[in-house]
């Protein structure tokens, strides 16, 4: 077999893995990226709000810290974060912004030259910075252009089809060029997951339509838990329609939530914060809006900017107001915007340390994909991007340090069974006459996570999915293909992807039917109260042929013992 060769392979080229690549080049590692689009299509790119960090830099101090910041973080995770790698975050974090900033980021600034900074939901301080309401563009592009400099090579519109491990390590990668029609087994003394989310499992989200949970899929394939994938985040402010992102910061600039009877209902649900009250608050309360006919034609409710003026939203929102322009044809100076929650993010992932190692050697994580866990039950906005970067650069870091200090001879036989395990599976698929279509298998599932496993969650309904998701499981190994050829296959992309998205969606299904308690983004109607006692525990599922297997680790508590979480 032909080879390719790098000291350190990075799956995805969104923020967390160009800044992993930066990190191990600089410290003089053979570094390559491997992603599925190119690295400025990647999702990162959408995050529009903003990147937390405790400046305490506006025109008057208000006394913010990174030990504030941690605090904001471990409540809004409903204290199920690690607290002492949520630290690391807030700490490192204000170092990794002023870094992008040095580099060229073009942040919005204050009157006096000054990173600008604006509220956020769930934050007791304005420590969010931003770049209008295009920041991760903004952080996306100046990343690119590092990676570019460093002359990195980029395996674009490349395709990871599963990890290869010999002796219990991660040695690398079979991965296809969707041009060609060939597979191609990539060595490397280490591996860097950065794929991003799942999303697209669910029918409604903001997500990009590359994020399928690929990457969790790829550890969990070879043995590696998913940690805590049951708390799935849900944002408030989707457009009607098209569920196409509408920022945090259209609120954290001033914007109200209104419902059909005119009333900023928020007030009923976090008095204190009001719309700026954490995703999970605000995304539930904005559902029963909608639940209890308090909608407009029962499906949405209103974002109202009109206050605002033509000013402030032309200078800090001019992209949301394109998008309402464009996808709804409502200028938001004039009308409000439509909106709806919709899926968002996702707080689960890989288990990793905070060097983003995970339980298998050879195999390291970054992102969203990751689950480190600095997130919990509840993401704070402006985190996921401050994520990324602080992260994406400590596993470069580490698996550069790895590799420096230990060398193996990769086995071909391990990357020739996966060679000839995947043909075998092409070639079944090719010969089959006929069978059902992917896309019909992939709206089915779509449609039952939004319904049964979304923002309100109850045992028959998770009982009801988990009982489809097996059904779905078993009529994809029926799946028919048209296209025989591997270049330019999307079908047999599709097809791939399929399998990972029922898997990760019978993770989180399983999850939460276990988790009989709420904390943040999971809510049972059925136990709607938190219960430490028993549940102040990350879950872990682990692949087997009957599904899901569960188990439990304790979450670790440093300076901020858990309390009620109001607002």
């Amino acid at each position: 077999m032909e080879f390719l060769t790098h000291d350190i392979l990075i799956i995805g080229g969104g923020l967390a893995g160009l800044r992993a690549a930066i990190e191990a080049q600089k410290a003089g590692r053979d570094v390559a990226i491997l992603s599925k689009v190119h690295p400025l299509r990647s999702h990162s790119v959408a995050a529009q709000g903003g990147i937390n960090s405790a400046f305490d830099n506006i025109p008057v101090p208000t006394n913010d810290s990174w030990e504030n910041h941690s605090f904001d973080t471990i409540k809004g995770s409903d204290y199920l974060a690690d607290q002492d790698a949520v630290e690391v975050m807030c700490r490192e974090g204000i170092e990794r912004v002023i870094e992008m900033e040095h580099w060229g980021t073009l942040f919005s600034r204050t009157e006096d030259g000054r990173i600008a900074q604006r509220p956020f939901g769930g934050s007791g301080f304005p420590r969010t910075c931003y770049a209008a309401d295009r920041t991760s563009h903004n952080l996306l592009h100046v990343l690119y252009e590092q990676v570019v400099g460093l002359r990195i090579p980029v395996y674009e519109e490349w395709h990871a089809l599963s990890l290869v491990v010999d002796e219990g390590q991660c040695i690398g990668v079979l991965a296809f060029p969707l041009f060609e029609e060939r597979t191609v087994p990539i060595r490397a003394e280490a591996t860097i997951l950065a794929t991003g989310g799942y999303g697209r499992i669910y029918l409604r989200s903001t997500n990009a339509i590359i994020n399928t949970g690929k990457g969790c899929y790829l550890a969990y394939q070879v043995g590696v838990p998913l940690e805590d994938m049951e708390f799935v985040q849900f944002h408030p402010t989707s457009l009607f329609g098209t569920n196409i992102l509408i920022t945090e910061g259209a609120r954290g600039e001033g914007g109200y939530l209104v419902n059909v009877k005119g009333e900023r209902y928020m007030e009923r649900h976090a008095p204190h914060l009001m719309e700026l009250g954490p995703r999970d608050i605000v995304a539930r309360a904005t559902q029963r809006e909608i639940d209890e006919g308090r909608g407009f034609e029962g499906q949405y409710v209103h974002l109202d900017l009109r206050h605002l003026g033509r000013g402030k939203i032309m200078d800090h929102l001019p992209g949301i107001r394109q998008i309402a322009m464009d996808f709804a044809g409502i200028d938001p100076i004039l009308n409000p915007i439509p909106i709806q929650p919709a899926q968002h993010y996702s707080m689960g992932g890989i288990p990793t340390n905070v060097d983003g190692e995970t339980p298998l050697p050879g195999l390291y994580a970054a992102g969203e994909c990751a689950c480190v866990s600095v997130h919990g039950a509840n993401r704070l906005g402006g985190n996921s991007l401050l994520e990324t970067l602080v992260f994406g650069a400590r596993a470069g870091r580490k698996a550069a340090s790895n590799v420096k200090r230990k060398k193996r001879e990769s086995n071909p036989l391990a990357f020739q069974k996966q060679s000839e395990a995947f043909q075998s599976c092409l070639h079944e698929l090719s010969s089959r006459q006929e069978g059902e279509p992917c896309f019909r298998l992939r709206d089915e599932l779509k449609t039952l996570m939004t319904d049964q496993v979304g923002i309100f969650r109850r045992e028959s309904d998770l009982l009801s999915a988990k009982e489809k998701i097996r059904e779905l499981k078993e009529r994809f190994g029926r799946i028919g293909l048209k296209q025989k050829n591997l270049d330019f296959n999307n079908e047999w992309i599709q097809y791939l992807e399929l399998e990972g998205m029922l898997h990760v969606a019978e993770v989180i299904t399983e999850g939460a039917l276990t988790r009989k308690e709420s904390r943040g983004s999971h809510f049972r109607t059925d136990y709607p109260d938190r219960d430490d006692e028993h549940w102040l525990r990350h879950t872990l599922a682990y692949k087997t042929t009957e599904g899901a297997r569960l188990e439990y680790k304790e979450v670790t508590i440093t300076n901020y013992p858990p309390k009620e979480r109001t607002y």
